[in-house]
């Protein structure tokens, strides 16, 4: 064989190795501000016919306080600020089973830096082997930032464990990485709306 037909093919099983380490990486964050220009914030993974743009009006009569659609199914979160010039796209985890899942309108109530965590009654319940309270910090399963939802003990919230994005892995919550919640998190405020589908 030629030299340049096997630089070519190695050149090509590089390419494809890569190709491969990047499609177990996280879903990019998808940006729009003031422009139709895309940032991708990660690598993109090969698998995300279901993780695509999406326009409020089907949801939303309004984007006053600004507006974030929670797709269950595609397991993604839309945020639309209220004057609709910034659009953000994040993968989240969503809840294990149907029914610990809510869906629905709820707005955000509350907004809190370092969360601290008590599992709920029922969590508690089926994992009594779980500690009663998680102050801030790498163990917590919250991450870095939290937003309270209008329904008790449900939030939109980040993770340290990234294994959880993108998959059902939740008792109830919404989770994000720790960078997009921090992004979410400015972007957002009390009385933002939600709608999980």
């Amino acid at each position: 064989m030629s030299d340049h037909r096997t630089s070519f093919l190695n050149r090509r099983a590089l390419l494809a190795t890569a190709a491969a380490g990047l499609g177990a990486s996280a879903l990019p964050a998808l940006a729009l501000d003031n422009s139709t220009e895309f940032e991708s914030r990660a690598p993109v993974r090969n698998n995300i016919s279901s993780f695509r743009m999406l326009d409020w009006r089907p949801y939303f009569s309004d984007t006053r306080n600004g507006a974030i659609l929670v797709d269950l199914t595609s397991r993604a979160l839309h945020f639309w600020s209220e004057d609709q010039r910034t659009y953000r796209l994040y993968p989240t985890s969503v809840p294990l089973t149907e029914d610990l899942t809510r869906r629905g309108r709820t707005t955000i109530t509350n907004k809190v830096v370092g969360p601290s965590w008590r599992p709920t009654p029922a969590m508690k319940e089926r994992n009594p082997e779980w500690p009663d309270f998680v102050g801030p910090g790498p163990d917590n399963p919250l991450g870095t930032h939290a937003m309270h939802l209008s329904w008790t003990y449900y939030r939109i919230h980040g993770t340290h464990d990234t294994r959880k994005i993108g998959r059902r892995s939740s008792n109830g919550c919404i989770g994000l990485y720790n960078e997009h919640i921090s992004q979410l998190f400015e972007l957002s405020k009390v009385g933002t709306q939600v709608l999980l589908i």
